[in-house]
């Protein structure tokens, strides 16, 4: 009998302890045909870290914290998933904004027309209204703000951003929306932009006479009060959307010199006169030499007002010098590359490494491009570009594409307040400590073939079969006892 007594017990250490420590580890893996899949206990074995893990996690070395992940909000977006039933649509919103979905937590908008706009607009069209008698954002109520608060419904706390592409064209030097004419890339423009009116310059677009700077910073104002009245409060905006491209949508490009005299004069004093407590943001910055951002921030009596630094496409080679020297501001990454409308695993694999370039360069929050399309994919100015979910408008379907799934394998976990983590060398992990003491391995296995793959952080190691092609998420539950 003591010795069957004594079996029990042995045996219940032995299994008990290793149902202890499986409790402590879950993996998620996602395959182009399988996505979101829960691995099961048995397919991950749990043990103590021997040091000889293929990944290390380093759970005291906490980096930058985080201050959200989201998408763009666009007005084609908006007539794409309103084409849908109720039900559907309702399914859509879950799908990004839910805590069983994506559970994007930041998220951004334009202030005016996008390129993904129905058609140019801005919210001051009389010209020379200095004193913006006219402002207003009409349209804003029946297509963008309709769009946010469904998104809000969902998350009341949805952190908002916003960004002009251009000014009102009368702002403009060239009285005109867009800075180029004619077709790009064999893209049809539909600009009818006159012929002389195109600045492919490095010149800066805007009228810098004080009249006009004075209104440009009174209409951000007005813009960010407006919306502040709807129920849609703005947390930060960025002064102007890839601020060195000229394109045949609209677009300005600024001088570092005028842009920084224009924060520094007009817009942050305007923003401190009015009481508004939205942060002022230098971006979106799309400049490969990080001389565009120096020349700024180096001016300290107006780079007194920028809170942090918005990049995407070009502007991610710039981001490894600027955030060595400018260890003190915040970063972020603005619009996810949007591709040519492949929506599938080329479109992620891109995004990835994306993202793992960006957090491991200190950015503390990711954004992607337009969340919602219709099946065309396509801008007003004839691009047709990627998406997170495509609805298909005669099917009545909601499609989910790879990258869904990608930015669900980060967002999901990864909410304001987790802290990027120090883990080691390699392209294709980051880690995260979350809000609630758990740690987050994202990891992608880019062979051809499944492989084995050790993780360990704080003593633990756990090891699993990541499938040829995936994107995993390892979730270590360090609380658990």
């Amino acid at each position: 009998m003591k010795k069957n007594v004594l079996l029990i017990n042995i045996l219940f250490l032995v299994f008990g302890t290793q149902l202890s420590q499986a409790q402590k580890v879950e993996v998620v893996s996602t395959t182009s045909e399988n996505p979101w899949v829960s691995l099961k206990k048995k397919e991950i074995v749990v043990a103590e870290a021997s040091g000889q893990s293929d990944i290390s996690i380093y759970a005291d070395q906490r980096v930058q914290v985080i201050d959200g992940i989201g998408g763009s909000f666009n007005e084609l977006g908006w007539t794409a998933v309103s084409s849908l039933p109720a039900e559907k649509r309702q399914e859509a919103f879950d799908a990004l904004f839910s805590e069983e979905g994506c559970n994007f937590s930041m998220c951004r908008l334009p202030i005016g027309s996008s390129d993904y706009a129905l058609s140019y607009y801005s919210h001051a069209e009389v010209p020379e209204d200095f004193v913006m008698r006219d402002f207003n954002i009409v349209r804003d109520q029946y297509i963008l703000i309709p769009y946010i608060k469904e998104a809000l419904k969902v998350r009341k706390d949805l952190k908002l951003w916003a960004s002009p592409w251009s000014p009102p064209a009368w702002m403009k030097v060239n009285n005109h929306y867009s800075l180029r004419r004619g077709d790009v890339e064999g893209r049809p423009s539909g600009n009818r932009m006159p012929e002389g009116a195109e600045i492919m310059s490095n010149a800066t677009a805007f009228k810098m006479q004080e009249r006009y700077l004075k209104a440009y910073a009174l209409y951000f104002s007005k813009f960010v009060q407006a919306y502040k009245e709807e129920g849609v409060p703005l947390w930060a905006i960025m002064p102007q959307n890839e601020i060195k491209w000229a394109p045949n949508w609209p677009a300005c490009t600024w001088r570092p010199e005028d842009m920084s005299y224009f924060i520094g004069e007009y817009l942050g004093p305007q923003f401190e006169n009015d009481g508004l407590d939205t942060e002022i943001w230098l971006g979106t910055i799309n400049n490969s030499d990080p001389n565009y951002v120096r020349t700024i921030l180096n001016k300290e009596k107006y780079a007194k007002y920028i809170k942090g630094v918005g990049f995407q496409w070009s502007g991610s080679k710039a981001l490894p010098k600027i955030k060595e020297e400018y260890a003190g501001m915040k970063y972020m990454q603005t619009e996810n590359m949007c591709g040519e409308q492949e929506n599938d695993w080329t479109s992620l694999e891109a995004s990835w490494k994306m993202i793992v370039h960006y957090f491991k360069n200190k950015t503390g929050s990711y954004m992607y491009w337009n969340m919602i399309l219709d099946e065309t994919g396509k801008s007003a100015w004839g691009w047709p570009q990627n998406s997170m979910i495509v609805v298909d408008r005669e099917k009545q379907e909601v499609i989910y594409n790879d990258e869904f799934y990608l930015f669900k394998h980060l967002s999901h976990y990864v909410q304001p307040g987790a802290h990027y983590l120090k883990s080691s060398e390699g392209d294709n992990h980051v880690a995260f400590e979350l809000t609630d003491g758990r740690i987050l391995l994202m990891m992608y296995n880019p062979e051809e073939s499944a492989k084995k793959v050790s993780v360990d952080v704080s003593g633990v190691a756990a090891s699993f079969e990541a499938k040829a092609k995936s994107i995993n998420s390892v979730i270590f539950n360090m609380n658990v006892n």
